[in-house]
């Protein structure tokens, strides 16, 4: 049979298995536990000889059905999902890693990440180097000097920057490291890390998978060995994703290759719009030719995504003006969903970080992210000049 395309995958994969009563959608399974007269099929179950539900901290079927179809978008052997994005992180990296480890990663993750990085992990004797993004030689002989775990975030939250992540997986295995890669932004749909040479990737999937702004989750697909570990931590430590939840995102991913094409269509629209603008400084898009990773983009992504950022002129008081002006677009701290999203990166992405943190990130206090919806994109930008035509040019007069 011919390979099937993202976007049947996105609407039959994984919800087969799952259906019942000859339902034609996966039913929300609220049921906490899972009843055995057999105690010897039980016993089975319970110990993984047989398929199976038990306890719901443990496995669902609803949540079985979303992991399914993560799994398959993503060409993993297996997966396994959480409570939110930054569970499926932590955990992650709470499974591989332990005192007088190291760990080797960027310095523009997400600021939630990077807080596990220079807040969490040093005060459990494990060594973080943190390198300058889209630096691959000072990656590289960070990587080659040992490390248990390298991570990645590619493109990177706020700033778009590009990792080559195939040579970065090759300097992993390399030097013996587990490779873990960020994928939140690109999507399965855009790009397939572990076709780069990545060992997991991670998605919060309460961004781009879920797209309706209406349910947290996260995953991480990647070979069952690997997984399995995930899992155990992850059943014991009890950060389980709900089974109501999991059937929002499952009902959200069957858009998804739909969603996903329009907001990388919107988002490179509105990027070029952007550069023509007199108080916007400097636009973030891999799209864009004149981005500094754009041949990288270009070589590992099948689109460049729905996520931009631009910086203005005046900094924090333009910001103040301008978000409050546009029509179309929601002011909150959320991105990939079908309505446009844009916020400060100081009250989202890094609200965590001090201002002197986010310049250290090259992260300007007037920079703000825009997480393109599936609006046509002519009322987006008109949306967008209309709130530039109403900044008071005093704030930017003297930039």
């Amino acid at each position: 049979m011919k390979e099937i395309n993202k976007s049947t995958q996105s609407i039959w994969a994984g919800e087969r298995d799952q259906l019942a009563f000859g339902a034609t959608q996966v039913p929300v399974v609220h049921s906490v536990s899972f009843g055995y007269d057999d105690m010897d099929e039980w016993y089975k179950v319970a110990t993984g000889q047989k398929d199976g539900h038990i306890y719901g901290r443990n496995t669902n079927p609803t949540v079985q059905a979303f992991e399914d179809k993560i799994r398959i978008l993503e060409g993993a052997e297996a997966a396994t999902s959480f409570s939110t994005g930054m569970a499926a992180i932590s955990n992650t990296l709470a499974t591989f890693l332990f005192p007088g480890d190291r760990v080797v990663s960027i310095k523009d993750t997400y600021g939630g990440t990077n807080k596990i990085f220079t807040e969490f992990l040093p005060k459990q004797q494990v060594e973080v180097v943190l390198c300058e993004t889209g630096d691959h030689e000072a990656i590289e002989k960070e990587v080659a000097k040992g490390c248990k775990v390298l991570y990645l975030e590619s493109p990177t939250n706020p700033t778009v920057k590009i990792t080559d992540i195939a040579r970065m997986a090759k300097a992993g295995k390399d030097a013996g490291a587990l490779v873990i890669v960020d994928n939140t932004f690109a999507t399965p749909i855009n790009q397939q890390p572990l076709d780069l040479g990545a060992d997991l990737v991670i998605h919060s999937a309460t961004k781009f998978l879920g797209g309706h702004a209406d349910a947290l989750g996260g995953a991480v697909c990647g070979s069952k060995d690997l997984v399995e570990k995930i899992y155990h931590y992850r059943e014991i430590n009890g950060a389980t994703l709900d089974p109501m939840a999991a059937y929002l995102l499952l009902r959200g991913m069957k858009t998804l290759k739909l969603r996903i094409d329009k907001q990388c269509e919107n988002a490179l629209t509105i990027a070029k719009y952007l550069k023509s603008v007199d108080v916007v400084e400097s636009v973030f898009y891999p799209g864009l030719e004149d981005h500094p990773n754009h041949d990288i983009a270009k070589q590992q992504m099948s689109n460049y995504g729905g996520m931009l950022s631009f910086a203005v002129k005046g900094g924090v008081d333009t910001v103040r003006h301008l978000l409050p002006k546009l029509q179309y677009a929601n002011k909150a701290a959320n991105l990939g969903s079908v309505e446009t999203v844009v916020g400060p990166s100081r009250t989202t992405s890094h609200v965590e970080c001090t201002p002197e943190e986010r310049a250290a990130m090259g992260i300007p206090e007037g920079l703000i992210r825009y997480s393109a919806g599936i609006e046509d994109v002519d009322d987006l930008i008109n949306d967008l000049e209309q709130a530039f035509q109403s900044l008071p040019k005093h704030l930017f007069a003297n930039s």
